[in-house]
């Protein structure tokens, strides 16, 4: 029996592959587990409108991360802390505080865990930082650190 599978299934396939098995595994395990269905025309039909729609999606989601990269290119972040003797700050910049001052100053949302820095941050001047937008987009992001 032809099944297509509605989620990942361990040595069998991948979430939208058909695959061929046994009737008995199909309508004891697979179907009942909601993990399959059979492939009728209608389900296959189904099935490909629904990658056509995630594919769209992805598309539209890269096209938006592009857009941000693009838009974050030519900003500057300004960070504010406090200095002891030889221009040093006290502790470093986290990347939860560059975060906020994005959505603070230039009203992006961004995820603190998609911010790295390559060296803690631990003294006065700009820095570039790297931000994850999407798998296949990474924007540089410039921080300003001055003193308080």
């Amino acid at each position: 029996m032809k099944v297509i599978l509605l989620q990942d299934v361990k040595s069998l396939g991948k979430k939208g592959d058909m695959v061929e098995v046994n009737n008995g595994y199909a309508g004891n395990y697979l179907i009942p587990r909601k993990l399959g269905v059979e492939a009728t025309s209608k389900n296959m039909n189904d099935m490909k409108l629904q990658k056509a729609n995630q594919e769209k999606k992805a598309a539209e989601q890269l096209a938006a991360a592009k857009d941000l990269a693009a838009s974050l290119a030519d900003k500057t972040v300004e960070l504010k802390m406090k200095v002891g003797e030889g221009g040093r700050t006290f502790g470093a910049v986290s990347t939860k505080e560059i975060a906020a001052a994005v959505k603070e100053q230039l009203g992006y949302e961004l995820d603190k865990k998609k911010i790295s820095v390559d060296e803690p941050i631990r003294s006065l001047g700009t820095y570039q930082v790297k931000v994850k937008l999407h798998p296949k987009v990474t924007a540089d992001l410039k921080v300003h650190v001055s003193e308080q």
